[in-house]
């Protein structure tokens, strides 16, 4: 059977650059610690990706702290800085690793499309003067909404408040220039980008200074401690920088033709799906579908079974499909249990996404049988 693979937020294909950007350095046999020659071509090898990404990003060398992955460096910015005596303020939508990276945090509400209430935001910094920490991704894994981060930053610098955006769908789908600008603290993932699994980075500007939570070596500036996973880090860079000169090439516009070409065909076929957060500006590479009636595991098993893979929220729940606490925080209800994720990747083509509609129309039809 011809597989369809739609969720490339959980993970996306593994670009050609960070294919060969890890596949060299894994021919590396020093610890970059060491000062032998070995380790010295090691270490080259990690400050030419640190540099590479740096410079993909328009931030001093300096600024990125390299980790294992998204889940870390969103961690090492919220507990990292919460540990300072900073009160944590999150938008209810955060992926799980930001919401629940520190206990007490204040959750600030959405609207009906996940757009994050700017007046609601300022009323919280506005109760309490002291030092604070705003978390707002820049765009969300469920739904692709696209949060004010600049305006946020605005309001921020206006109480004292630090600002920490999770970016790790942006890249090759959003423009990072004014995300960077508007950050304290920016965390990636490799693989979201379509570098290979086991690194990410947090870009930490200005005068801030998380606490490390992983200790020990002193590596990352003391601020992540542990030998750092070389190859992944190869890749991630590579991946980034040819993410952001793909979108630059027309990629993302590829990518929200297909999008559109999904909702049209979905609209003369299958009437009764909802596109959620359509009023709202969304990634160009993700449609979240409800399909009144039909749970969501149901969908993504059916679909899965027609040669499809799709996903409902996060696929970081161990395996599991629950009611998604961005939709609920949407105030859509039952709707929270019967939405799926369509996430097109770099490699989508418009038999990917006709592959896609066929088999979400039979699914429905199915479905509408069964009920009747």
């Amino acid at each position: 059977m011809r597989r369809t693979y739609l969720d490339a937020n959980a993970s996306e294909p593994l670009r050609p650059e960070a294919r060969a950007a890890l596949t060299a350095a894994l021919g590396l046999l020093g610890n970059p610690s060491s000062v032998h020659r070995e380790g010295r071509a090691a270490r080259r090898c990690l400050e030419d990706a640190r540099e590479r990404l740096a410079g993909t990003l328009g931030v001093r060398p300096e600024a990125v702290v390299l980790t294992a992955g998204g889940t870390e460096a969103n961690a090492l910015a919220v507990a990292g800085l919460a540990a300072g005596g900073r009160r944590v303020l999150v938008s209810a939508t955060e992926h799980d690793c930001v919401r629940r990276a520190v206990a007490g945090a204040v959750t600030v509400p959405v609207d009906g499309n996940g757009v994050v209430s700017l007046a609601a935001l300022g009323e919280a910094l506005a109760d309490d003067p002291g030092p604070a920490l705003v978390c707002l991704m820049l765009a969300n894994n469920e739904t692709g909404t696209v949060q004010p981060v600049t305006e946020a930053a605005v309001l921020c610098r206006r109480f004292g408040a630090l600002l920490h955006v999770d970016a790790v769908q942006g890249p090759g789908r959003l423009p990072l220039d004014e995300a960077v600008a508007a950050a304290d603290t920016l965390a990636l993932s490799g693989h979201k980008a379509g570098g290979p699994k086991g690194a990410g980075a947090l870009v930490v500007q200005g005068d801030v200074h998380p606490l490390a939570l992983i200790r020990g070596g002193g590596q990352e500036r003391g601020l992540r401690a542990g030998t750092e996973p070389l190859p992944a880090i190869a890749g991630l860079a590579a991946a980034v920088e040819a993410a952001e000169a793909w979108r630059r090439d027309g990629g993302a516009e590829r990518l929200g033709a297909l999008k559109a070409r999904i909702v049209a065909g979905l609209g003369a076929a299958v009437p009764a799906a909802r596109v959620l957060s359509a009023a709202a500006e969304t990634l160009p590479n993700t449609l979240c579908l409800a399909l009144p009636g039909a749970a969501a595991a149901t969908q993504v098993m059916a679909l899965d079974l027609a040669g499809v893979a799709v996903s409902a929220g996060a696929a970081c729940s161990s395996g599991k499909v629950g009611r998604s606490h961005v939709l609920e925080a949407m105030g859509l209800g039952a709707v929270a249990g019967e939405a799926i994720r369509v996430s097109l990747p770099w490699t989508a083509t418009e038999a990917d996404a006709d592959a896609f509609l066929a088999a979400y129309a039979a699914m429905a039809a199915r479905l509408a049988r069964h009920a009747a």
